[in-house]
């Protein structure tokens, strides 16, 4: 008898384990938007970019993110991706903000954003963004998260622009 209780205290132990493991079971997924993109150099040489995103937390406990993955597509076309290694708690039920700072090369990548960007600054223009947090919480996946919307490109200042 004694066997069979510990099997059985094993076994649920080892299920309540992996059910753990699995953060669709206990972790509602953030809603993460891109705020906005800040262009804060844009010569013919390097472009670079501030994308400035939103997280809020639907679960009733904080959410320490210990990294982000992200892609983002402008228009349909792909402009930045990546992963940031990065340390900061969403509160629970509550709302944090992150920017992750780019470089890139337009001219040489994909030059028809260089045109996309020069319009997005006036004009909303519609992104796709996905990716992934991964937690600092033991046992759990990272968490994916897909976001749409409209936004306008803004410029620092005047003199990032340097393009005619």
């Amino acid at each position: 008898m004694n066997n069979r209780l510990t099997a059985t205290s094993l076994l649920l132990s080892l299920c309540l384990l992996s059910a753990c493991a699995s953060t669709g079971n206990f972790i509602d997924t953030p809603n993460v938007t891109l705020r906005n993109v800040e262009v804060t150099d844009l010569d013919f040489s390097r472009q670079t970019f501030l994308l400035g995103f939103d997280v809020t937390n639907p679960n009733g406990f904080p959410l320490p993110i210990r990294s982000v993955s992200y892609g983002v597509e402008l228009d349909g076309h792909r402009f930045a991706s990546g992963s940031t290694k990065g340390s900061f708690t969403v509160p629970a039920s509550g709302d944090a903000e992150f920017a992750i700072s780019v470089e890139l090369d337009l001219l040489k990548t994909a030059p028809q954003l260089l045109y996309l960007v020069r319009d997005g600054l006036k004009r909303d223009i519609p992104y796709e963004l996905k990716g992934q947090l991964g937690l600092d919480i033991p046992l759990t996946e990272p968490v994916r998260f897909t976001s749409n919307g409209e936004i306008r490109l803004q410029a620092v200042s005047q003199q990032a622009l340097k393009l005619p």
